[in-house]
């Protein structure tokens, strides 16, 4: 089969499953809301109580409740959670306070990302910065410690959920591209949801959503990590730079388990949303499982392969994968008689 034809054949079997459903996408939104509600106050009346053992599984809860609200928010920026542009945008903004990042931002960061998935001279749109392996052996000690550093798993999920969720993405660096206004408008409708916690359950109240945002940042930082970082991943440059492998090679597909999906609105076969945003989130599950094999672009990811790809740090463009940081040679002591 030609490149060409199993393009073809790609395309025809995606288009049902890009169909909408106002009722399915309803029922998504509003169950999530809900669960968010019920752990958000089963939480702060554990905390109140002292009852910390069962304060735990309702940060759980509530985490993946923030992560699936946010994934939800992804689908509306790509009109696929409805049927029509005007409900998508509407639950949107909505979705907005609870995820922590404003819409028509997330909304143009997306779009840039998908335009230029897999492109090395476009980096940054990407979420998480790979440098390559040449980048890596010119770099100057202190470019190589900050690198270190950044890629390292235990600073970038805490720091990463810190520094993007409760700070970048309350002034993006593309708010004057975007619109300033919705910027401050939902800023100001955060506060207001936060005074609202605070009215009614109190400090514990705020000390679980406090908790459950950083957990769902954390998910959400190790989410996005893993939908474009591992061995097999690919990337390019211009003009040998092919957009149709970019999207289904360059993007993997998790399968961590029926649970994990649940929690994280099935965003983990990412190689398929990218080839068809179209696709609603509700749909993608089924449609990963029906996927032929032969229009497979690659195994999906376990668990045992998930948390290795954090070991993988660099793109060397001659073997065309992720590699790990060389070993550094040692010095040698000169010796001394």
């Amino acid at each position: 089969m030609t490149a060409t034809d199993q393009t073809a054949e790609m395309r025809a079997f995606l288009k049902p499953y890009t169909a909408k459903s106002d009722a399915r996408g309803a029922l998504s939104l509003g169950m999530t809301l809900a669960v968010y509600g019920a752990a958000l106050v089963a939480g702060a009346w554990a905390g109140a109580a002292g009852l910390w053992l069962a304060v735990l599984p309702a940060v759980v809860v509530l985490a993946f409740a923030s992560v699936r609200l946010y994934v939800l928010q992804h689908d509306c920026g790509h009109h696929s959670l409805f049927a029509t542009r005007r409900a998508n945008d509407i639950a949107g903004y909505l979705l907005s306070v609870f995820s922590f990042t404003p819409y028509r931002v997330m909304q143009h960061n997306h779009n840039m990302h998908h335009a230029y998935l897999g492109n090395l001279d476009h980096r940054e749109t990407t979420e998480i910065h790979t440098m390559t392996l040449r980048e890596w052996q010119r770099a100057d000690g202190w470019t190589r410690l900050r690198y270190r550093l950044y890629r390292n798993p235990v600073l970038m999920l805490p720091l990463g959920a810190f520094l993007t969720y409760f700070i970048a993405y309350r002034w993006p660096r593309n708010t004057r591209d975007v619109g300033a206004g919705g910027v401050i408008v939902h800023n100001l409708m955060i506060a207001g949801l936060l005074v609202a916690i605070w009215a009614g359950l109190g400090m514990a109240g705020l000390a679980v959503w406090f908790a459950a945002s950083m957990l769902g940042g954390m998910i959400g930082v190790f989410l996005v990590y893993l939908q474009h970082n591992f061995e097999e991943t690919y990337w390019d440059r211009k003009p040998d730079l092919d957009f149709r492998r970019a999207t289904l090679e360059g993007s993997s597909s998790l399968d961590l388990g029926w649970w994990w999906d649940l929690g994280t609105g099935n965003i983990a076969y990412h190689d398929l949303h990218h080839y068809n945003p179209a696709i609603p989130s509700y749909n993608l599950r089924h449609c990963q499982k029906d996927l032929p094999e032969h229009l497979q672009s690659h195994a999906p990811i376990r668990w045992p392969e998930a948390l290795r790809s954090f070991t993988l740090k660099l793109w060397d463009e001659d073997a065309g994968r992720l590699v790990p940081f060389p070993r550094e040679r040692p010095r040698r002591v000169a010796a001394t008689g």
